[in-house]
């Protein structure tokens, strides 16, 4: 055992690569499970190391990108921000809530009133006084429709807010047992003013400000000497290179070009984890990779049409060929057992080609083709998991066809301006923010275009509901109306696999989204 744990402090000092640990680890009769954990022990114990020069390789950004954070719809985007901003509150990995810019919150007996203690003392990368007029202004902004904001959906249950010296105050139209999850959505990272007059300006409040801005390339980060939580933001400067082609990612990680990189496709995870120096990083968690239709548009305004396809599906086959194991099968519904007050009495979606044949024959549809729009910038292994759709939709007698689109451009110019697309979400910590972020009749983030009253009135009602029973039973409601009724084709939740080499250390599994939940640049260290 004192063998052991020599070794692992070597490994977390960085004098003993990962893959040499494992190996002298198994020659001492050590299993790789218990060796890994002594390993992460290792690493917390002897501490976050400052300095250094971090690069990520990433796929998911774009030309089109701007620092805007109502505009965010992809990894490199949200990554930004977490490296430029801060929310109020930021979801822990154990689902618990790490406060932020907001130091301590407190709410009515109702819950409709919320107060949040904004920290006194925190600057913005321009050198300006973070308060709570800034916090409110944020919010503010997020509120108004013609923003295009994401988050605008979450805030159509307040009636009013107010700053209050260091207070910023929430009044609900109805209560909202989790109001303080709302406020942690990466979309809403504190801005000065508000970000009203100028919401590109890259000026946050977090760890690292940009100095480098090339939409679709690349953007250069610095810390941010006046940050005030000295537990991250550890390197001296940060680096992303856009890669969206995967080949590409791959090969920068093994030449050292890159220390970090997402979107790992599962068939090669086994591989590239063999490579030398290389660890892969894999979550299981709230990940999903869905196929989208908007339901008030022709032939998907025909629910008959859209039950053929989500039968036509297989599942199994998907998760087996496409995440090669690194997930589960899902059930057209975008929740499953990661997520409090989960049903799992809900019934699964068998894939059936006899009950897709009736439904399509039902449906009416007159054999044009249906085109389904997809790009492996969707989600790794999109390309390929259509074409397996398309085969077993074919069986059934139905038409779909397959249609390649440019990775660059795919989330300003396909994604929700196609009524059939591949699209993925790194899923939210409650079901009340991504029914409220995905499902919402007005929210911005509605990518089926999905509208149900039942559904609106029950997602309110779950909000100020405090027995968890009765919330369950409502939650259940809404995910067979999501189910049956909707646009969304959900064949499996996938695990979030990154890697990066023996240079990083202090990596945290985060099952909300890829790269530590966006926060690789911030927490992570030079080994």
């Amino acid at each position: 055992m004192n063998e052991l744990k020599y070794l692992a402090t070597r490994a977390a000092k960085g004098i003993l690569n990962r893959r040499d640990f494992l190996g002298r680890s198994a020659a001492l009769g050590c299993s790789a499970a218990f060796a890994n954990t002594m390993l992460a022990t290792a690493v917390h114990a002897t501490g976050p190391q400052k300095g250094g020069h971090l690069i990520m390789g990433l796929g998911g950004g774009e030309t089109t990108n701007t620092l805007d954070p109502a505009t965010a719809l992809s990894q490199v985007p949200f990554s930004i921000l977490a490296q430029l901003g801060e929310t109020l509150v930021r979801v822990a990995p154990d689902g618990s809530l790490d406060m932020r810019i907001a130091e301590e919150f407190s709410a009515s007996a109702d819950a409709t009133v919320w107060q949040f203690k904004i920290r006194r003392g925190l600057e913005f990368h321009n050198g300006h006084a973070l308060t709570a007029d800034d916090v409110l202004k944020t919010m503010q902004r997020h509120a108004t429709e013609a923003t295009g904001s994401g988050a605008f959906s979450l805030m159509q249950g307040i009636s009013s807010m107010r700053a209050d010296g260091d207070v910023f105050e929430v009044t609900l139209s109805s209560a909202n047992y989790d109001l303080p999850y709302l406020m942690s959505n990466r979309l809403l990272v504190i801005q000065p003013g508000g970000g009203m007059g100028n919401p590109a300006s890259g000026i946050g409040s977090g760890p690292y400000r940009i100095t480098v801005e090339e939409p679709g390339i690349r953007y250069q980060f610095e810390r941010f000497e006046n940050y005030w939580d000295d537990g991250i933001g550890h390197f001296d400067s940060t680096e992303i290179i856009v890669i969206n082609d995967l080949t590409a990612r791959i090969s920068a990680l093994q030449s050292g070009q890159v220390h970090m990189v997402n979107n790992i496709a599962p068939k090669i995870a086994d591989l590239l984890g063999r490579a030398p120096n290389v660890t892969i990083q894999q979550t299981p968690g709230r990940g999903q990779n869905v196929f989208s239709m908007h339901v008030d548009a022709a032939p998907f305004d025909n629910n008959e049409l859209r039950l053929a396809l989500k039968h036509a599906i297989n599942r199994e086959e998907l998760v087996e060929k496409i995440l090669f194991g690194y997930g589960s099968v899902g059930n057209d519904i975008p929740v499953n057992p990661a997520y409090p007050l989960f049903d799992e009495t809900i019934p699964a979606r068998a894939f059936d080609l006899d009950k897709a044949a009736e439904h399509y024959k039902a449906s009416g549809h007159d054999g044009s083709p249906i085109i389904l729009h997809v790009s492996d910038n969707a989600f790794a292994g999109a390309v390929d998991a259509a074409q397996l759709f398309q085969q077993s939709a074919q069986k059934a007698g139905i038409p779909l066809e397959v249609q390649r689109e440019p990775n660059d451009g795919y989330w300003s110019e396909v994604w929700d301006n196609k009524p059939f697309f591949a699209s993925y979400w790194a899923g939210q910590p409650t079901q009340d923010l991504i029914y409220s972020l995905a499902f919402q009749s007005e929210a911005g983030w509605n990518e089926t275009n999905f509208n149900n009253t039942r559904f609106d009135e029950l997602l309110v009602a779950a909000r100020g509901e405090a027995d968890q029973a009765k919330r369950k039973e409502m939650y259940r409601e809404m995910a067979m109306l999501v189910r049956d009724e909707g646009g969304l084709i959900m064949p499996m939740f996938n695990n979030f696999i990154d890697a990066h080499n023996d240079k990083i250390a202090g990596w945290e599994m985060n099952p909300n989204a890829d790269m530590m939940n966006d926060q690789a640049a911030i927490k992570c260290w030079m080994a």
